[in-house]
């Protein structure tokens, strides 16, 4: 019978995640040809091609694509039996590792901060990305927690809402409308937009939010950052739409403003999500419970 090793199977996963030996070796912090070593070690061990290379590019054969259904499987035990194993000792050391949507990291690092204080054996991975790459790391069960939007529904997903998440018409201070109150939404409907680009949380709520009143939100600029859209706006290029969190410090030094629109804030909530399936360590579990019991604590109040 071939032996074959955890560190193998992980490593065989990594690879076929990314189809490539290079970013499977910065993904598991090892190099380049210690990857492809082990890789054509565990073929001659199988005496299984596992890949089909064509010239630099990697795809996984036939026997190599069902052999990931059950190196899936096997990691998933192997983390569901370690996870066991901690809620026996009762620790709270440990790794965490967290995804969190471009537009939560204002205050995601603020909540890591006090967590750590309060664990300080505990380490953590954090990754800042839109929502594709989000659900992609969900499907593969890679996040321990994810911090987001509303998810999508009918994709195996857990979630609970533990604050607000308001969205907010924003404008540079010098705008002709900064001092206007209860405007209505059809008398902003032809000012220039800067918004988030399609497929992202906040576009899609927006869209929602005009289509809901018979309007339709005509953007004339497309940006995939939240800190783009904030220079353009502060810049009078237009206005935006974002959520509150991500602009607190421009607000506070004055360096944009909010308009007063009847229907906003637009009021959402961020989400603790994952998959359902996924083994919740101790040290995820400790966080989840800090983040829904300290969440009000970083709630920001527009002046």
């Amino acid at each position: 019978m071939a032996h074959i090793s955890m560190r193998q199977i992980h490593i065989f996963d990594s690879v076929a995640r990314y189809q490539s030996h290079t970013q499977a070796a910065q993904k598991l912090h090892m190099t380049q040809p210690a990857v492809s070593m082990q890789m054509k070690q565990l073929e001659k061990n199988l005496d299984i091609e596992l890949f089909e290379r064509h010239g630099k590019k990697l795809s996984l054969s036939e026997a190599g694509q069902q052999l990931r259904e059950y190196s899936k499987e096997i990691i998933q035990g192997y983390e569901n039996m370690m996870d066991f194993v901690d809620k026996i000792k009762g620790c709270h050391t440990g790794h965490l590792t967290i995804t969190v949507a471009t537009t939560a990291n204002h205050f995601t690092t603020r909540i890591l901060s006090a967590f750590s204080k309060k664990f300080p054996d505990v380490t953590i991975s954090l990754d800042v990305t839109n929502r594709r790459r989000i659900l992609e790391q969900l499907e593969n069960y890679e996040p321990d927690l994810v911090i987001m939007g509303e998810p999508p529904k009918g994709h195996g997903l857990k979630s609970e809402r533990f604050m607000p998440n308001p969205l907010v018409i924003i404008a540079s201070p010098d705008h002709p409308l900064r001092d206007k109150k209860n405007l209505k939404l059809n008398q902003i409907q032809n000012e220039k937009f800067v918004v988030r680009e399609k497929g992202s949380g906040t576009r899609e709520a927006i869209e929602r939010h005009f289509a809901a009143a018979g309007l339709v939100c005509e953007t004339t600029l497309e940006m995939n950052s939240n800190e783009a859209i904030k220079h353009a706006v502060s810049a009078g290029f237009g206005l935006g739409i974002v959520s509150l969190h991500t602009v607190e410090l421009e607000l506070d030094n004055n360096h944009l403003t909010t308009l007063n629109v009847e229907g906003f804030p637009l009021e959402r909530h961020w989400h603790l999500v994952t998959r359902n399936g996924k083994a919740i360590s101790p040290v995820a579990e400790a966080f989840r419970i800090f983040v829904l019991e300290e969440a009000d604590k970083f709630i920001y109040h527009d002046k």
